[in-house]
C-alpha cells in the first residue's frame, strides 16, 4: 500500500513539473493557456459547481431546521 501511495504521490510530481515547464514561462509570455473554447467550459463549471453548492447548503440548512422539531 505504501508503494501505491509513493508512486501516486511521485506521479503527481511529475505532473507539476510538466505544468511548471509548460503553462507557466507560456502565461509569462501572455499567452492564454486554454482556448476560448477551454475558457467557456471553466465557466459553465464554475457556475455548476456554485449552483451545486448553494442547493446542498439550502438542503443541509433546511435538514438541521426540521432536526429540531
Amino acid at each position: 500500500m505504501v508503494i501505491l501511495v509513493v508512486g501516486m504521490l511521485v506521479c503527481v510530481a511529475i505532473a507539476l513539473v510538466v505544468v511548471g515547464l509548460v503553462a507557466v514561462p507560456a502565461r509569462r509570455e501572455g499567452r492564454e493557456v486554454l482556448t476560448s473554447r477551454g475558457e467557456d467550459l471553466v465557466a459553465v463549471v464554475r457556475d455548476r459547481t456554485t449552483a451545486a453548492v448553494e442547493t446542498a447548503r439550502d438542503k443541509i440548512s433546511s435538514a438541521s431546521t426540521n432536526d429540531g422539531d
